[in-house]
């Protein structure tokens, strides 16, 4: 085993995620139309971690491929339901969510976005994977720009009604705003402050630990947190479909 620490770190993001699916599971209601995706997050999620855990045990061509690969995934899957999420695109095929236009009139939009981030998966790994060189620069600016963009959508989430176009609630008013509303911009925050370990590296400590593997370490709590939240979001009662 290569990296013990990051090995171990990464055993413990699996886990955090997959109680954050036992949650979503058990707590979130079947017939909410967000569910699936958290469940594909999380999903995708621990995916990444395991891969994580097999490239840190032995660092070969295929494991680093297969780690950096799942973690894209991941990372780009959080993007995708957060725009899902936030600007309500999901399919709604049972009931609607809103009054007003039919949910049909989104359905455009859903497919064109489920196709924009299918092709960007596959354009991202077809490119790291025919270069004569992986091109590790690249690969860092694209994991960055999504997660990034993630983080700042949620922001959105968190600000004053007045100051975002973000509608939380499709059954609520636009300006309405719970009290919870501030969770996604301290996710934001932990996340950048998390993400500072992989930019500002040091010599390991006793040959170990070093900022790579404290990454891994803080990401499994704030994995943890931002469950809960979606648990909390998801059962508000804004989700409440309007009756037709």
């Amino acid at each position: 085993m290569q990296e013990p620490a990051s090995v171990l770190f990464s055993v413990l993001n699996f886990l955090a995620h997959w109680v954050g699916v036992r949650k979503v599971q058990a707590r979130v209601p079947d017939a909410h139309p967000m569910k699936k995706y958290y469940i594909m997050f999380a999903l995708a999620s621990m995916n990444a971690w395991v891969w994580s855990s097999v490239f840190h045990t032995r660092d070969l061509p295929i494991t680093e491929k297969l780690d950096y690969f799942s973690a894209a995934l991941a990372i780009l899957y959080g993007l995708y339901y957060a725009v899902v999420r936030l600007f309500h695109i999901y399919p709604t095929e049972r009931y609607r969510l809103t009054a007003g236009s039919p949910s049909s009139s989104r359905t455009g939009i859903y497919v064109a976005w489920t196709l924009v981030c299918s092709l960007a998966f596959l354009g991202h790994v077809s490119y790291l994977s025919l270069l004569p060189r992986f091109d590790y620069t690249y690969n860092m600016i694209f994991n960055l720009a999504v997660g990034m963009a993630h983080n700042l959508l949620w922001v959105l989430y968190s600000l004053p009604s007045s100051l975002t176009l973000i509608r939380r609630y499709p059954g609520l008013p636009p300006n309405y705003r719970p009290r919870h509303a501030y969770k996604p911009a301290m996710f934001a925050l932990l996340t950048t402050a998390a993400t500072g370990l992989e930019l500002f590296d040091f010599p390991p400590w006793a040959g170990t630990i070093d900022a790579h593997s404290l990454w891994h370490l803080a990401t499994a709590p704030i994995a943890v947190f931002w469950y809960d939240f979606l648990v909390e979001d998801a059962r508000h009662e804004g989700w409440r479909p309007v009756k037709l």
